[in-house]
């Protein structure tokens, strides 16, 4: 279900808000991203999101430690289904969880 729903979603230069009312939360400025199939730069490169992305967050889950744009964090973002960006490149306002933790 997320991968369809999720892949249609990722916009790029898109408003922060979806039409099924999932925010939309912008990729740090120049960066390309690597999408990993898990929580960790151990876990195989899944594709790259572009320049200039937004995507959804549908939960969040405890990993490696990364240090990027937004700071130094464990917490990754699950935005579609075996499909996980590390938050220190994602632009959500906060330090911690915005979503559930995933299951």
């Amino acid at each position: 279900m997320l991968a369809g729903l999720a892949g249609a979603l990722l916009m790029v230069g898109a408003p922060t808000v979806e039409a099924a009312g999932l925010p939309y939360y912008p990729v740090a400025p120049g960066v390309s991203l690597a999408v990993r199939s898990g929580p960790s730069t151990s876990y195989g490169i899944v594709r790259y999101l572009p320049v200039g992305a937004q995507v959804p967050i549908f939960c969040q889950t405890p990993g490696q430690t990364i240090t990027g744009t937004y700071g130094t964090t464990n917490i990754w973002d699950n935005i579609d289904d075996g499909e996980y960006v590390s938050d220190a490149y994602v632009k959500t306002g906060s330090d911690g969880y915005i979503r559930p933790r995933c299951s």
